[in-house]
């Protein structure tokens, strides 16, 4: 590390660096090596243009053009003017080599592009776009370094530049090192957890709810695995971040307080089973179904397929209607008034009737109708009907039943009051003295 920042390095490489470039690059030689690597690059990106479209065309017909296959021709087609330019350039550098020449140019030119299109193929397996072109640079600079002789000087250098804390030494490479490993091994694990949590919602026996907590139980292990595997097989001992912990006390204890309670409602939610997916709940002026139960959130999606992301504490200190908790069987009240003029036993048996045609409507409980209370310009009824499926709405339903009493009163009759008032008016007349 110290001799990077010694002035005479630095001369010493400048003039090395001078003296290559007057025997090595500045001569006829290289002057061909050029005009034959420019010519190559263009010769196959004229050679390519029809290819690619064709390509482009013939994927785009396939089923599985949006699958791996189809990822990886359509890379080919991408790919195919280097391809072609790599063709030619290895021919160049066959005729270089006949004359004894060394062309060095177009070997470094060949290589690298070689390079760059066997990375691209290979990372077109990848299904993120942003995924694959990150792992691809990555890849072609470590190719590319390897090619120009630079590796390992360059991980010498990443080596030398350091900190020391405690007994642990953490470098600029180890640092990258555990960058790419760790990336690696989460992408492992959650792809597991995945195929976990597919294989854990097979099994029929299992309630939702403990599907939920086997599936998030599975992924904190498997992700708290695969960072301690990067630590262990780096040689970094978990020890070393021991300083952290106070750091990680306090911002618990301010910046994380919502975080961490909302982490731990989750779990009490999972572990007394009080909501699960599929139930249909109320919360406050919230009515819907649960999609997901989440580690911090609770998504519940209402009957506009407006989904709402609810905290797990406000579930426990809130109070929430389960309406199928232990019984998706649910009963709806619908209030009903008519005329003083009509026969109640009728109007009963009309409200009862019409509930039973509506098909949501169950026949055990049958729906029953009650006289509640004699109001000030109506009977007042009350029919007490039962769904087994408030997922699918409530309103709707009782707008279904209204419907069908509405229907039933206009076919025989029956009329639905409405308030009246008399105002009587009275006129008094007076003398009045001043006039």
């Amino acid at each position: 590390m110290d001799k990077y920042l010694q002035p005479e390095y630095w001369s010493t490489l400048l003039l090395s660096v001078q003296e290559w470039m007057l025997e090595e690059v500045l001569v006829l030689s290289s002057a061909l090596e050029l005009f034959a690597l420019v010519v190559a690059l263009g010769a196959g990106w004229l050679a390519a243009r029809p290819i690619k479209a064709w390509v482009s065309r013939y994927v785009e017909r396939r089923t599985w053009r949006d699958h791996s296959l189809g990822r990886f021709v359509n890379a080919i087609g991408s790919l195919s003017k280097h391809i072609f330019s790599i063709v030619i350039l290895i021919s160049a550098y066959a005729a270089f080599r006949h004359f004894e020449e060394p062309a060095r140019i177009l070997k470094t030119a060949a290589s690298l592009l070689t390079a760059w299109v066997l990375i691209r193929l290979v990372t077109s397996f990848v299904r993120e776009p942003n995924i694959a072109r990150f792992i691809a640079a990555v890849a072609w600079i470590i190719a590319a370094l390897n090619i120009f002789s630079l590796l390992q000087p360059t991980l010498a250098f990443l080596d030398s530049v350091a900190i020391q804390l405690g007994e642990a030494r953490i470098s600029v490479l180890l640092l990258m090192k555990t960058v790419v490993l760790l990336a690696l091994l989460l992408r492992l694990a959650l792809g597991a957890s995945v195929l976990l949590e597919k294989r854990i919602k097979d099994v029929k026996g299992l309630t939702p709810s403990i599907q939920v907590l086997l599936s998030k139980a599975l992924k904190i292990t498997l992700l708290v695995t695969a960072v301690v595997a990067t630590l262990s097989s780096l040689g970094i001992h978990l020890t070393a971040f021991a300083f952290f912990g106070g750091a990680i006390g306090v911002g618990i204890g301010f910046g994380l307080q919502k975080v961490v309670s909302n982490l731990v409602s989750g779990l009490i939610l999972l572990l007394d089973r009080s909501i699960k997916p599929g139930d249909v709940i109320e919360v406050g002026q919230t009515y819907g179904r649960i999609q997901s139960l989440g580690a911090r959130y609770v998504s519940v999606v209402t009957r506009d397929n407006t989904e709402y992301i609810i905290p797990n504490e406000d579930l426990i200190t809130n109070r929430v209607i389960n309406w199928s908790y232990t019984d998706k069987t649910v009963r709806l009240r619908i209030g009903v008034g008519v005329s003083y003029d009509s026969d109640v036993h009728e109007v009963m048996r009309l409200i009862m009737e019409a509930a039973a045609k509506v098909d949501r409507v169950l026949e055990d409980p049958h729906p029953v109708c009650q006289l509640k209370d004699f109001g000030s310009s109506s009977i007042d009824m009350e029919l007490r009907i039962w769904i087994k499926d408030p997922e699918n709405g409530i309103s709707n339903v009782s707008s279904n039943v209204r419907v069908a009493i509405w229907d039933s009163f206009k076919k025989h009759n029956i009329q639905i009051p409405f308030p009246q008032r008399d105002l009587h008016i009275r006129y008094e007349s007076w003398d009045n003295p001043q006039d």
